[in-house]
């Protein structure tokens, strides 16, 4: 319960602080530059939040402290954190050593010279955030699962006081602006390590600095973290490509990219990272006791419930992604105009087909941990990498300028299908017939119910225009009461036809 409240407040947080960033920058040249500078630190932050850290960690702890005690976890701990200290502030010196030489010294385009600053701001954040994981991994192996949760909280509400702090500084330059939202993230990774801190203490957890990498649990931890983070993260990769190379594409690409995938990690993270989550330990054990048709039950279970609720929620950012997005982003006043809007949209109709592969994903990762394959799916991801950025390039050469980012929008998701479709046929050959045939089915019938739903929901702003009222203003209120009619006439359309159908029945043979 504490752990779904943090992961709630968080994520409520951080739509707030999406839309007080957008009402401030809209889709502005700053804006697109911080974007670019912030994923790089952000990467990381989404690799090791995705639970690649914790999953190579904990069991390795949890062990260490209950068989050796709390003296041998102390040194195991040192080690660790002097290892990833070492590597992260080598990494952290050398990048800001070689960002000030290339601001100095370097000749660039207006759009690299807006980046470079502020790339040199955050990437620090990397440090931060890195020792941050490492901290809750620790706390997570005491049972101790409250403030981890509640950590990130701690990001979003910094940013957000430094947003409303910016709103009364009238006279600040947009680049000025966005310098002291990038010191305000710095500042809030640095808040999010200082409270972890004393949490450690009260556990006895106070460890040393230690040189002594050769012990066999840090080897162990490093070759599980490895591959669980790479495997777990090739979507974040890929939407780490998409905002570099949309900078290429036009200075409001970035922004316009970043705001659309906001709206997808909603959904995603609320039921696809969850779910995965939760799965691992019950994939795991049923491989371990080669249990093979019962985690083959559990999988098609899983991926029927979730594809229940995903196909409508793709279909319906699909249908209504400029009415959700001028509701969320558009406020009287902001530099969010119209234009952005329609960018933005344009971003996130094409991303939202992407929930379904994105969501499979998160599923197909677990099982493949569960049967000791951790390479696989890094080996598979590495190939959608280079194909993602493939496809990248092709549709920036090719499609018009308003619709490119659109483009490195529709990459990923191809990408992410063709990456979903490799490991479900690899996973086959490994474990037998997966049942895919009987779930195609089913996904057929919920397409079809997802289809009447979009149609009916994408007729309501029109019925309701008809009916006069509120609804049929202009304003926020409007906005709000045209979108929640249509998203529940969809819903209701959509829940009648599942029962209609008998698509929520999972198919259970093969």
């Amino acid at each position: 319960m504490t752990v779904s409240l943090g992961t709630g407040l968080s994520r409520i947080l951080g739509l707030l602080r999406e839309i007080l960033m957008a009402y401030y920058f809209g889709t502005t040249l700053a804006i697109s530059a911080f974007n670019v500078a912030f994923r790089i630190p952000n990467l990381f932050r989404r690799l090791f939040g995705e639970g690649a850290l914790s999953a190579a960690l904990v069991p390795v702890l949890t062990k260490t402290t209950a068989t050796e005690g709390l003296d041998a976890t102390n040194r195991l701990v040192g080690r660790v954190i002097t290892l990833l200290g070492v590597v992260l502030l080598s990494i952290v010196l050398l990048g800001v050593a070689g960002l000030s030489v290339a601001i100095a010294y370097g000749s660039w385009g207006e759009k690299v010279t807006a980046v470079l600053p502020l790339l040199r701001i955050v990437l620090p954040y990397t440090f931060f955030i890195c020792m941050v994981a490492l901290c809750m991994a620790i706390l997570n192996s005491q049972h101790r699962f409250a403030l981890p949760a509640f950590t990130p909280v701690v990001l979003n509400l910094i940013w957000i006081a430094v947003l409303l702090f910016l709103g009364a500084r009238v006279g600040a330059t947009m680049a000025e602006r966005i310098s002291v939202v990038a010191w305000g993230v710095l500042v809030a990774g640095a808040v999010q390590l200082a409270i972890q801190v004393p949490a450690l203490y009260r556990l006895g957890v106070r460890p040393r600095l230690s040189f002594d990498w050769s012990d066999a649990k840090v080897k162990r931890i490093l070759l599980l973290m490895g591959p669980a983070a790479l495997g777990m993260g090739i979507h974040q990769i890929n939407f780490c490509l998409d905002g570099i190379l949309a900078l290429w594409a036009a200075e409001w690409a970035p922004a316009a990219l970043t705001f659309a995938e906001r709206l997808v990690y909603l959904p995603l993270g609320i039921f696809a990272t969850a779910l995965g989550t939760v799965l691992l330990p019950t994939f795991s054990r049923q491989a371990m006791h080669e249990d093979r048709s019962h985690m083959l039950a559990t999988f098609r279970v899983a991926v029927h419930n979730l594809m229940l609720v995903m196909v409508p929620a793709a279909m319906g950012l699909l249908i209504l992604a400029r009415p959700i997005v001028d509701l969320v982003y558009t406020w009287q006043g902001g530099a969010f105009t119209a234009q952005s809007s329609l960018l933005t949209a344009r971003a996130l109709a094409f991303y939202a087909p992407g929930l379904v592969v994105f969501s499979l994903y998160k599923l197909l990762v677990p099982l493949f941990y569960a049967i000791e394959d951790t390479r696989t799916p890094v080996r598979v991801g590495a190939w959608m990498v280079l194909l993602n950025l493939i496809l990248n390039i092709t549709f920036i050469l090719l499609w018009p300028l308003e619709f490119k980012h659109a483009g490195l929008a529709l990459a990923t998701v191809l990408a992410s299908g063709a990456n979903c479709i490799c490991l479900g046929v690899i996973l086959r050959s490994r474990v037998g017939p997966m049942g895919w045939g009987r779930m195609a089915g089913s996904l057929q019938r919920m397409l079809l119910a997802a289809l009447a739903m979009a149609w009916v929901a994408s007729r309501v702003p029109e019925w309701m225009q008809g009916l006069g009222g509120p609804a049929a203003g202009g304003g926020k209120l409007a906005q709000l009461i045209g979108v929640s009619a249509a998203i529940a006439a969809g819903l209701a359309v959509y829940g009648a036809l599942v029962a209609v159908l008998r698509i929520a029945r999972c198919p259970k043979t093969v």
